[in-house]
């Protein structure tokens, strides 16, 4: 760098040479070089030598020496500028280096208002000719020192050899050996792990190139820019990494990405930049100008590539993803043995599809809560620290909800235990069962799985989705169907859309309560209103099985769910009400061992007696200890006849004394 910026001032030195020539013959044309208003009139003398002597074409000397091989040559060359480029360059840039040049160069103009080089200035400096159109070129648009965004013309509504030449600060810096990004750049470069894979490896050659452009499209926990970092770090090249998702909506789109191409262009590197589903949605031009660089440029997203995006035609390949065995060698290299013994974060999280940077981030959100509480990372940790890398764009249409329901909670029959059992088997173990041993659908199907919980209210469907997304680890979204549904057509199918496009994007489960209220039956079409009813329903039924997550769906009434729903389904789990058996176990679980309650509580005639779901069990329960609680006394049976009594009630149910027997007295002087 120190090379770079001694040839820089080195040339700058003849560059002053040139400037002090064209001084002297600006001192020896000028009739009248001591007049205090110069620059504000012209006279008659003035007028007659620019018109007789044609002073402005015949400005100063020759070209000026050869540059000869060194390190500013060398950078020209890795630029794509030759060196009367690089003389342009040098006399625009002059007044960044020197202070100097500002009041020379008002001298010149005859204007010491016009501290800055102009284009006429500039070439004549140069030694190049004001008329020749490939000269002019030079700093026209299309100019390489221009196109590059290494110098900025200003002054468009003047004429064009007046307009001035300004050079960004970046530039200037890379002349003296700063190796600093822009400052408005920087917010948006991120770093990345050049990983080393089949496709960094074949696409290495092609980026070696500077010419290459490369489309990688990515499925969550893709490692599409890691990917890119690790080809162009293959082909000798360093990656410039700028993650668009960044961008807050306010900056110039054309200056941000001009700098994004200058930055790879000065550091001799590659663009990579993505997800380009951010330019997509917000300035389908902006995406052309990021393909058009002279450096290599890989671009990502989630999104096909659009042929309109760019007259360029790029390489257009899947972007790999983590496979089981490297993901489990970067979560343990990056928490780096600080885990408790025996955990092995790579079956931790299997159900996640986190990209290379997610896992470096979570691990170190894990180590900090570990860090935090004095103790080795857990698996509760590293569950956390996952979690943290979701984006927050689903709560806005969802209601993330914290699992913390285990096993222990769920009373139910070994068959349904069984079914949930093995659904959550099929997301930790999708990756090895669909990649690995090659069991992908076919048929546009996503790799998600979609499972149906039906059964009368109360019987452990919520719960039990909170209780899979414990033991995966994940977040639960309970969708509100109030946000969905709308009575302006199509309206409900971009809802619904856009809540499985952020699904998608996160690592939770995607509940819907009340299932059959968007997934009904289709019916005979009678009017309008039955063919957008119907049209709604097998949008539903495409979405849901393009769906790469976790979705499932709970009804009280699943025969009213469209048969179409039952072939899309991977797991159909009934939810049946409890028997007495089963009823006294809830009981025991409800009241639990903390509440303090009579040594014989008659549970046992509970569960005979009353015939209540989980759901009603557990609001007796609570009712009966905020009673106790009032009588500042343990939990007794009239605690709890009381609060079946209410509960009775809110079910709309006749409290009889068949069915209280022997306790049928404690609510007798209360009307049922």
């Amino acid at each position: 760098m120190e090379d770079l910026r001694d040839a820089v001032l080195q040339r700058l030195a003849a560059v002053a040479e040139r400037v002090a020539v064209a001084t002297g013959l600006r001192k020896a044309a000028d009739p009248t070089p001591d007049d205090p208003m110069r620059g504000l009139y012209l006279t008659e003398v003035h007028i007659g030598r620019l018109i007789d002597d044609g002073a402005p074409l015949a400005f100063g000397p020759g070209a000026l020496a050869p540059l000869e091989d060194g390190p500013l040559l060398a950078f020209g060359s890795r630029l794509g500028i030759d060196d009367v480029d690089l003389d342009l360059l040098m006399v625009a840039v002059a007044p960044d280096l020197d202070p100097r040049f500002e009041k020379l160069y008002g001298y010149l103009h005859d204007d010491v208002t016009r501290r800055r080089a102009t284009v006429g200035l500039a070439l004549r400096l140069a030694g190049r000719d004001l008329a020749d159109p490939d000269d002019r070129a030079r700093l026209a648009p299309e100019g390489a020192l221009v196109r590059l965004n290494l110098v900025t013309v200003d002054d468009a509504d003047r004429p064009f050899l007046t307009r001035a030449l300004r050079v960004p600060d970046r530039v200037v810096g890379a002349l003296l050996g700063d190796d600093q990004p822009d400052l408005h750049l920087r917010p948006l470069l991120v770093t990345s792990l050049p990983l080393a894979s089949e496709v960094a490896g074949r696409l290495a050659p092609i980026v070696a190139d500077s010419s290459a452009l490369v489309y990688l499209q990515e499925r969550p926990g893709g490692m599409a820019r890691d990917a890119a970092a690790g080809a162009l770090a293959l082909a000798g090249r360093r990656a410039v990494c700028v993650d668009l998702q960044r961008l807050d909506g306010t900056e110039p789109l054309a200056s941000v990405i001009g700098a994004a191409h200058r930055e790879a262009l000065l550091v001799g590197g590659g663009l990579v930049a993505g997800p380009i589903d951010a330019l997509a949605e917000r300035d389908l031009p902006a995406i052309r100008l990021a393909t058009e660089g002279s450096e290599p440029i890989v671009l990502h997203g989630t999104k096909r590539w659009e042929p309109d995006w760019s007259p360029r035609t790029p390489l257009l390949l899947d972007a790999p993803v983590l496979d089981r065995v490297e993901r489990a060698r970067l979560w343990n290299r990056s928490l780096d043995g600080a885990t408790v013994p025996g955990l092995d974060p790579g079956v931790t999280t299997a159900a996640f599809r986190l990209g290379p940077d997610h896992v470096v981030r979570a691990a170190r959100s894990a180590r900090l809560l570990a860090e935090y509480a004095g103790r080795p990372v857990s698996a509760d940790d590293i569950h956390v620290g996952a979690r943290s890398q979701n984006s927050a764009g689903l709560q806005r249409l969802a209601t993330r909800v914290a699992p913390a329901a285990s096993w222990t909670e769920l009373i139910l029959p070994a068959e349904p235990l069984e079914l949930l059992q093995e659904l959550v088997a099929r997301i930790r173990f999708r990756e090895q069962v669909l990649d690995t041993w090659g069991m992908r659908r076919g048929g546009g199907r996503g790799e998600g799985c979609t499972a149906l919980f039906a059964g009368p209210s109360g019987t452990g469907k919520t719960l039990a989705a909170e209780v899979i997304a414990h033991d995966l680890g994940l977040d639960l979204y309970t969708v509100d169907l109030a946000t969905v549904v709308d009575k302006y057509i199509g309206e409900t199918e971009k809802n619904l859309d856009r809540i499985f496009g952020e699904a998608e994007r996160v690592n939770g489960v995607l509940f819907f309560d009340e299932a059959d209220a968007l997934f009904g039956k289709r019916s005979e079409v009678k009017d309008a209103r039955d063919r957008y009813a119907n049209v709604e329903v097998a949008y539903l039924l495409q979405r849901m099985e393009r769906f790469g997550g976790l979705a499932i769906l709970a009804t009280n009434l699943r025969a009213n769910l469209d048969e179409a729903f039952a072939r899309r389904l991977d797991v159909m789990v009934d939810f049946p009400q409890p028997d007495p058996v089963y009823r006294l176990k809830l009981w025991r679980h409800c009241l639990g061992d903390t509440v303090p309650r009579v040594a014989h509580l008659d549970l046992e005639f509970c569960a005979d007696a009353f015939e209540l779901s989980g759901g009603n069990i557990r609001n007796v329960a609570v009712t009966a200890a905020y009673l106790a609680a009032t009588d500042d006394a343990p939990i007794d049976m009239e605690h709890l006849i009381k609060a079946v009594q209410r509960e009775y009630r809110k079910l709309g149910r006749l409290c009889v004394a068949a069915e209280f027997g022997k306790y049928f007295p404690i609510i007798a002087a209360t009307p049922a």
